[in-house]
C-alpha cells in the first residue's frame, strides 16, 4: 500500500511516517519531496492481524523542537486464511 501525503497549506512540512505497531504494519520508503508532497510505503503482515495506528507528523522548517503528529490513520489487518 502506498501513502501520499499532499503539501499542507500551512507552513509546515511534512518531517516522517510511524506505525506504533510495525509488527502489523511496517511503515517504509519514506520521502518528502520538494513540492511538498511526502510518500511511504506500508507493509502489512500477512500472517498476523491486528490494528495500528500510522502517524505523520509536520513542523514548520524554520521553528525549533520537535515535530507534531498531524495525521493519522487507523489500519486494521486481517490475516487471510490458509485453508478453505
Amino acid at each position: 500500500m502506498s501513502l501520499v501525503l499532499r503539501p499542507r497549506p500551512d507552513d509546515k512540512r511534512w518531517t516522517a511516517v510511524r506505525s506504533s505497531a510495525p509488527v502489523f504494519v511496517l511503515a517504509s520508503g519514506w520521502r518528502a519531496d520538494a513540492d511538498g508532497t511526502a510518500h511511504a510505503s506500508l507493509r502489512c503482515a500477512g500472517a498476523r492481524g491486528g490494528t495500528t495506528d500510522v502517524t505523520a507528523s509536520a513542523k514548520a522548517p524554520d521553528v525549533a523542537g520537535a515535530a507534531r503528529v498531524a495525521f493519522t490513520l487507523r489500519v486494521s489487518v486481517v490475516p487471510y486464511t490458509t485453508q478453505g
